[in-house]
């Protein structure tokens, strides 16, 4: 079975992705899913956000309830494998990703027309469902802006990717560290608000 499926090229990342979005797209043909109108694409802008915030909000939970945790056990010979592979490749994405979850969420909101309600927390209408899904954007917002401003930058000098001293690397560690921990800290309620004003409100 390894061997088939290695020949087929699930061994690449990319062949993986587009066997997925290939069966996806078949799929929903045969389902009858796919329609040429406006109802259709927020529905996969929808898709999009969710998909974008796996991505983001796995990253998150990857770093904070593995890689953090896991690094004192690490060997200090093996730690570089850490700082020079796997966390700049995991911060590539995790950044982009909260871009994306952010872009499709507000293009979301523009299309089903609550972009203002929401925003305003309720305040311009929109009633209960605008403050649950407003709560919802405000925190992904504050989320997105510590990815950004605060836990990329710091991080930098934390994997010597720009030129710091051995003091500010480790500031730099503790400050990245926090926020992200912050960003966790709100994911729970962000990621609340967001299912309940589709289910509750």
């Amino acid at each position: 079975m390894a061997d088939f499926l290695a020949k087929i090229g699930l061994d690449k990342l990319e062949r993986a992705l587009i066997y997925g979005v290939v069966i996806m797209i078949v799929l929903a043909l045969l389902a009858g899913g796919v329609h040429a109108d406006r109802g259709w694409l927020t529905f996969f802008v929808r898709w999009l956000h969710v998909l974008s915030g796996v991505m983001w909000i796995g990253l998150l939970w990857y770093f904070n309830f593995v890689q953090i945790p896991s690094m004192p056990k690490i060997p200090d010979d093996q730690k570089p494998a850490i700082g020079k592979v796997i966390a700049p490749t995991a911060l590539f994405w995790f950044r982009w990703a909260a871009l994306a979850t952010v872009l499709t969420g507000l293009l979301l909101a523009m299309l089903n027309g609550y972009f203002v309600e929401a925003l305003t927390l309720g305040i311009a209408g929109g009633g209960a469902k605008a403050t649950a899904i407003g709560i919802g954007m405000w925190l992904g917002l504050i989320m997105a802006y510590n990815v950004w401003m605060i836990i990329w930058p710091n991080q930098q000098k934390a994997l010597g990717m720009v030129e710091a001293t051995a003091d500010e690397k480790k500031v730099a560690a503790r400050v990245a560290m926090l926020t992200s921990r912050v960003n966790t800290m709100f994911s729970v309620p962000m990621l609340y608000f967001m299912v309940a004003a589709q289910n509750i409100y």
